[in-house]
């Protein structure tokens, strides 16, 4: 208390973080979107045979993506797409730079009526922060 008496904007600058900290953890708990790291991507992968929807442009796809993945536009994106509705049942992770344009995607799909939808968090960024390899085109 006698913190905030001497600091109130510092105070109000808290209580104002704390409340967008709440509010985004509740967010995405109630959007119905999984999101996990590296590790849980290859387990799901390994053990659940995940369908990895890669987002970003065909060209950073080229250059370095999850072994497996499917690259799909996010302006081309749809729930019915070809590659996408079989994998109704499957789990289906979304993978994008960072996360953002995966999380989008997701919700998406989500209305769709996919059950299993997850984003990578932090998206290829956290992959390759976690040492995991990425593939080239033409390798997988």
């Amino acid at each position: 208390m006698a913190f905030a008496g001497l600091h109130p904007y510092l105070s109000l600058a808290l209580v104002g973080l704390t409340l967008a900290l709440i509010y985004t953890e509740l967010a995405g708990r109630l959007s119905g979107v999984r999101r996990i790291g590296p590790a849980q991507l290859t387990a799901l992968i390994n053990r659940d045979n995940a369908l990895v929807v890669d987002l970003r442009p065909t060209a950073d796809f080229d250059k370095g993506h999850i072994a497996g993945a499917k690259n799909v536009q996010m302006s081309q994106f749809d729930p019915e797409n070809k590659q996408l509705a079989p994998a109704r049942a499957l789990p289906v992770v979304l993978v994008c730079k960072a996360g953002e344009t995966a999380s989008t995607a997701a919700k998406r799909l989500r209305k769709a009526g996919f059950s299993h939808v997850s984003v990578l968090e932090g998206g290829v960024q956290a992959w390759q922060a976690a040492d995991l390899p990425l593939v080239k085109k033409g390798r997988g």
